[in-house]
């Protein structure tokens, strides 16, 4: 199971280069094509990530690593959430060249324990459309998009 020792943790091929695949997390126009609706993203240390889902959901923090093209981290959290508030969590994205394509492993740590099973959920599901679009395929419609 993806969840370990209170944090999340995935790992997935990806069918492209690390460069393209690091895109994915630092471009807006490309993240909200996996993930999202809208896109705020400064991709340096100390730049803001927000991601609006929809509606209700809007997921803000800060960039603290950016290394191209092997690895991401940035601080996350939730707008007006009080268990999750924004960038209370930390997201570390590292990418390896794996073959042709790209291994991409996420972990998510700092989430209140009752949060890890929905927040594995969406991840699971992202990172689906991720290994899609990064391949040259189209994702179909997100999954939160109406939550």
């Amino acid at each position: 199971m993806p969840i370990v020792e209170n944090r999340i943790e995935h790992e997935i091929s990806v069918e492209a280069d690390p460069t393209t695949v690091f895109d994915y997390f630092t471009d807006p126009a490309l993240l909200v094509r996996w993930q999202g609706r809208s896109a705020n993203l400064d991709a340096r240390p100390g730049g803001r990530y927000e991601v609006e889902l929809n509606d209700r959901s809007t997921s803000v923090g800060e960039y603290r690593e950016v290394e191209r093209p092997s690895r991401v981290v940035f601080t996350w959290g939730w707008v007006g959430n009080e268990e999750i508030p924004e960038g209370s969590s930390l997201v570390e994205v590292t990418l390896a060249a794996d073959g042709g394509g790209t291994r991409v492993r996420l972990v998510h740590n700092g989430l209140p324990v009752g949060e890890l099973e929905s927040h594995d959920d969406g991840w699971n599901r992202y990172l689906v459309r991720l290994v899609d679009v990064a391949a040259g395929r189209e994702a179909g419609p997100d999954p939160f998009a109406d939550s």
